[in-house]
Formats: structure tokens, C-alpha cells, sequence
């Protein structure tokens, strides 16, 4: 049985069965953040005026209402925002030569980008990630899951060594990674991806439209033709990607809802930088959940998507995110920035700007600083005289013998006399 109480489908996990010839790559080694990637940024677009600007503590500015006016609707499609209604992923990485802290091989499972299981070939186990997992599934859930880890950590060893000899290389460290799974959308329809990848490079992807492998080289076209030719590969993965993947999608959603339904407001900060004439704003949200969230920088009452950074959607440890949003300025239009930020969490869209430390307080602290270190060396001089007149006064020889102990560690300091640090 299943943590759900019915009969055992296929696991969300599956075997590759990909045949003595797998060629096994996978997308980039894509790091967590990017199995949903964000869409483009929109077009520059006007925003409604911008009232009652209030100041927040840590230099922050809030606009009540949101800048948009009332009965605005949310903007989703700038800054990753806008990622499916659920999704499931899962992320597997092989090494050809593993060394402490980097396993052999490991797969790790993200709902709604945050993992939720992890299996790696230094401890041998699927384990949960999550205590909604931890309490809902069973010991056979965990057992059979395990099982596929190790028989696809076997078949990534030998995709390792296929690989190299096709590209016909020596031996070395080599990855061989894939990220997979499928998406529950709004509206109800389903999608689903497939990536390959090898030594950071694409590889072979799935095409969702004409349900196809698709060839980032020579070598992967070998691979995708006997796949074509000789396996139901594509309809395999087909019947997984629509029927198998969204099925266990939506038990996890069942049982972590409680989870999924939280909202937490994210923590903004925003920092300048000027350099070579030109002024760096960087916004900062921190801490939040769920992954949907807006950051946009803004001149005057413009939104400048075309002119703005954006990095990933990152997971945090605790199972929150975090994001930036830069923009470079010219230093005299500092004040004409903004960064506009909008989350389910947040009860109204929220307005930030950087307030420079004034001139007065780096004066002060300059200031303090050249106090302090005057100090300091004024009280090193004074003990160092101290201890020079006790060390000349010494009549039993423990001064002498203090002042050469002195000088072996400060010899010993300057010196390195391991051969194996830097061997002659």
C-alpha cells in the first residue's frame, strides 16, 4: 500500500531501463532554483502615482495601497514570477569520481521547488526532507524508492563511461545529470519536462509538443536514434510525464496542503553600490513562501523591467526563498528609484527605497575608527616597554629564557617548515 491508503502505482521515482547503451545526460547541472525558470520580462509599463510614501524601519519606504492603484491585479510575469500551480521535480547528479562531501550519485525531490527527499549514494538511503512526507509515507514507500535509487545510480556509472568513451575523453571527473517531473497548471492541464545533461552542457531534452527527444549534438543524436529506433522510450516517458507524474503530484498536495497553504511575507532590504561613476541598487527579498513574488525596479512611476538584473527563485534551508532584483542609476537620480515588491503573503504590494548613510555618520565612524586604532597601538607600545625593563631586571635567567622562547615563535610564525605545505 501506499501512504495514501491505495494500491502502489508506479513509484514517482522511476527506473531508467534505458538498455546497455544509455547515453544518459542531463540538462546543465541545473542548480534547484532553475527547474522553474522565469518567464521574460514584460515591457516597460506606467504605474499609477505614487501617494503616501511611508517610512519603514531599516531604511525601507512602503507605499500603502500599492502603487498600482486599487483593483489592480497582480503582475506575475516579471522577475520568475508566475511558476505553475504545483509542480513536481526531480534533480539527479552523477559523478564519475566522488571525493568527502560529493556523493557518487544523488537525487533529490522538489514540490513546489521545495525538497521534500533526498537519496545519495554516501548514506544509501531515500530519506524524507519534509515531516509531511516523514509522517505520511510508509517504511515500504521509503524501501522501494531506494531500491530504484541504487539500480539508477548503476546505470549513471555505466552512462559515465559510455559518454566519456563517446566524446572520447580520459579519465577525470565527469557529471552526468537530469531533471525531470511535471507541472499542474491553473487552468487544470498538465505539462511535462525531460532534460539531460552532461559535463554542464545540454545533452537531450523531452519536447513536450511533439513528444520527441531532441539532440544538442552528434553524440546525443546517437542516443536519441536508438531510443527512436529500438525502445518506446518517448511513449514511456510520455505515459509518465501525463498520466504517472501528475497522479503522485497531487497526492503530495494532498498531504503537504497544509504546508503549501502558508504564506510568509518576505524580509526586504535594499543596498547601493557606487562605483566608476555609476550607482549599483540591489533589492533583496528574503524569507519568503510560497515562490510566487514580483520584484520590480522603478524610475519615477515607471516600472524598468528592461533595465533590471534578476536572480533566481533560491530555496532556503528552512524551506522559504529568496530573490534579487538589480538596477544600475546614475548617482544624482538616486532618489527617483524604487523597488516594488508583491506576495500572496504581503496584504498590499510594498515600495522600497535606499536611504545612503548620510555624511555625518561616515564621518563619526571614520572617525571612531582612527581613535580606536590609535589606541591600540599606543597600549601595545606601553606593555611592549614594560616588558622589555622587567626582562632587563631579571636576575635568574627567566627573562632571558622568556625572550628567546619570544624569539622562536615569532620565528616559527613567519615560517613554514612542514615540506609536505611546500615541498623544495
Amino acid at each position: 500500500m501506499d501512504p495514501l491508503g491505495s494500491p502502489i502505482p508506479p513509484l514517482p521515482v522511476p527506473s531508467l531501463n534505458l538498455g546497455p547503451f544509455l547515453a544518459l545526460p542531463v540538462p546543465l547541472p541545473v542548480p534547484p532554483q532553475s527547474l522553474c525558470p522565469p518567464s521574460s520580462p514584460p515591457p516597460t509599463r506606467p504605474a499609477g502615482p505614487a501617494q503616501g510614501v511611508q517610512r519603514v524601519p531599516g531604511r525601507l519606504w512602503r507605499v500603502p495601497g500599492g502603487i498600482l492603484g486599487s483593483g489592480t491585479p497582480l503582475n506575475f510575469q516579471s522577475q520568475a514570477l508566475g511558476p505553475p500551480y504545483h509542480s513536481l521535480r526531480y534533480l539527479d547528479v552523477a559523478v564519475s569520481e566522488p571525493s568527502p562531501g560529493i556523493p557518487q550519485f544523488m537525487t533529490i525531490g522538489y514540490l513546489d521547488g521545495i525538497p521534500f527527499e533526498r537519496y545519495n549514494s554516501e548514506r544509501g538511503r531515500m530519506e524524507p526532507l519534509t515531516e509531511w512526507v516523514k509522517e505520511a509515507a510508509d517504511p515500504e514507500y521509503w524501501d522501494r524508492n531506494t531500491q530504484i535509487s541504487v539500480q539508477n545510480q548503476l546505470v549513471y556509472a555505466r552512462g559515465l563511461d559510455t559518454l566519456r568513451d563517446r566524446y572520447n575523453q580520459s579519465r577525470g571527473v565527469h557529471t552526468l545529470s537530469r531533471v525531470y517531473g511535471c507541472d499542474l497548471l491553473s487552468d487544470g492541464s498538465v505539462s511535462g519536462s525531460r532534460r539531460f545533461g552532461y559535463d554542464g552542457r545540454d545533452f537531450l531534452s523531452f519536447d513536450w509538443g511533439s513528444k520527441r527527444y531532441m539532440a544538442a549534438d552528434s553524440a546525443a543524436e546517437v542516443t536519441r536514434r536508438r531510443w527512436e529506433d529500438e525502445t518506446n522510450e518517448a511513449e514511456r516517458q510520455t505515459n509518465y510525464l501525463e498520466h504517472v507524474c501528475p497522479e503522485w503530484l497531487q497526492k503530495y498536495v494532498r498531504y503537504a496542503q497544509k504546508e503549501l497553504d502558508r504564506k510568509e511575507p518576505p524580509d526586504v532590504h535594499v543596498s547601493g553600490k557606487e562605483e566608476y561613476g555609476m550607482l549599483t541598487l540591489s533589492c533583496h527579498a528574503y524569507g519568503f513562501y510560497p515562490k510566487t513574488i514580483a520584484v520590480n525596479w522603478m524610475k519615477g512611476d515607471e516600472i524598468r523591467d528592461q533595465e533590471t538584473e534578476w536572480g533566481g527563485v533560491v530555496p532556503n534551508s528552512d524551506g522559504t526563498f529568496h530573490t534579487w532584483a538589480r538596477i544600475e542609476a546614475r548617482p544624482e537620480e538616486q532618489e527617483q528609484y524604487r523597488c516594488r515588491v508583491e506576495h500572496p503573503g504581503m496584504s498590499e504590494p510594498g515600495i522600497f527605497a535606499w536611504e545612503p548613510p548620510s555624511g555625518v555618520t561616515l564621518t563619526v565612524v571614520v572617525a571612531l575608527s582612527i581613535i580606536a586604532a590609535i589606541v591600540i597601538i599606543i597600549a601595545a607600545v606601553i606593555g611592549f616597554i614594560v616588558w622589555k625593563r622587567q626582562s632587563g631586571n631579571s636576575r635568574d635567567g627567566v627573562g632571558e629564557g622568556a625572550r628567546i622562547h619570544l624569539a622562536v615563535f615569532w620565528e616559527s610564525w613567519g615560517t613554514d617548515t612542514d615540506p609536505t605545505v611546500f615541498p623544495q
